[in-house]
């Protein structure tokens, strides 16, 4: 028997109803269940062909764990390895480096120093830094936000200069990241499962979190949706994630790429919707049995990222020429890949003429 897990922490429609269609769709020798841990030891399998992730980024138990069943042979989603060492800083440089367009972003180190190093272990950094530089390049306003974080946490707005110094002596030892902000006509936050099926959704940062999904406006450009769906696949190609969303910033017709570090993303039923919600326990679902299918015991069944591949084998990125020949051969979306969701009755969306990210 094959057994298919899932790891979690204190969401539930979206595990209860994966569980319950994988055991639905799968075929005889395959099951699936809630991850049950009662002691993990050494270079001992945990006894699952196929564990989906959504909780080890903030519980080191669990991603060590993790770690130890790969080597072990489970198929883990998302790769453990890679998740931990990838951050929202390298996405940008990966995706300046594949032609898809990115805001302005500078790394800034923390405000604090961290903790058990003194000024003698920053011999190699300049202070002040080349703030004037810095500010040029991103300009004004910009936003601030962890250069690893998640969830819409710790983010700043920032007006200038005075501003940014203000904010950056509250963020303690956390390294910032400092952007560009990106004037927006239309957002999209979009599900990539097994880098392949891909659901666009729009999305309204600016509203309550349970309304995020209904978007008020007319149907989005097919030829937009089109370059958006090459570059969610190219970026999760390189990036190796097998569960991700990306999320883009329409400006002047052209999408940047805001966040693509989201490797568990939100997919509870109350805040995603309905149709959302459908769409992405299917598909997590049909993708898990088809990796439990093709699990070889004792072997590498992780996902390895098309960067780490090139890495190790010395092959440089090639830039914009993937991601057009990825775009091209991208199918005609399907109707309902993309849907405007429908508008709120109970509480209305304010109306908008232009947001920022």
């Amino acid at each position: 028997m094959k057994k298919i897990g899932i790891l979690f922490g204190q969401e539930r429609s979206f595990p209860e109803a994966f569980v319950k269609r994988v055991n639905e769709l799968a075929p005889e020798g395959i099951k699936a269940e809630f991850v049950s841990l009662n002691k993990v030891m050494q270079a001992e399998p945990l006894g699952y062909a196929v564990i989906v992730d959504r909780i080890s980024q903030g519980v080191p138990f669990y991603r060590a764990a993790l770690k130890n069943a790969a080597i072990t042979g489970t198929a883990v989603i998302n790769n453990p390895f890679w998740w931990s060492a990838d951050e929202k800083f390298f996405n940008n440089a990966l995706a300046v480096k594949l032609g898809i367009p990115v805001p302005k972003t500078a790394l800034i180190p923390s405000y604090d120093r961290p903790s058990d190093t003194s000024e003698a272990s920053f011999s190699n950094l300049a202070f002040p830094l080349d703030w004037d530089s810095i500010f040029d390049y991103t300009g004004f306003p910009a936003y601030m936000k962890p250069f690893d974080g998640g969830g819409w946490k710790d983010v700043y707005k920032l007006q200038d200069k005075e501003d940014f110094f203000d904010k950056h002596s509250q963020t303690q030892q956390t390294v910032m990241m400092l952007q560009e902000e990106i004037v927006f006509d239309q957002y999209f936050r979009c599900y990539c499962i097994g880098g392949k099926h891909v659901r666009i959704m729009p999305y309204e940062p600016r509203n309550p979190f349970h309304l995020r999904y209904q978007v008020e406006g007319p149907p989005a450009d097919a030829a937009l949706l089109q370059t958006i769906h090459g570059y969610v696949v190219k970026l999760n190609e390189y990036l190796g994630y097998d569960f991700n969303t990306v999320e883009f910033a329409v400006r002047d017709g052209i999408p940047y790429a805001i966040d693509f570090c989201n490797p568990a993303p939100d997919a509870e039923i109350t805040s995603v919707g309905q149709e959302n919600f459908d769409w992405v326990v299917e598909t997590a679902a049909t993708y898990a049995i088809e990796r439990a299918q093709a699990h070889q015991d004792g072997k590498d069944n992780l996902t390895w990222g098309e960067y780490v591949r090139r890495s190790a084998s010395g092959t440089p990125l090639q830039p914009t020429d993937t991601v057009v020949k990825a775009a091209r051969k991208v199918k005609a979306l399907d109707a309902d890949k993309v849907k405007v969701a429908p508008k709120a009755t109970k509480e209305k969306i304010a109306k908008k003429s232009k947001g920022t990210i």
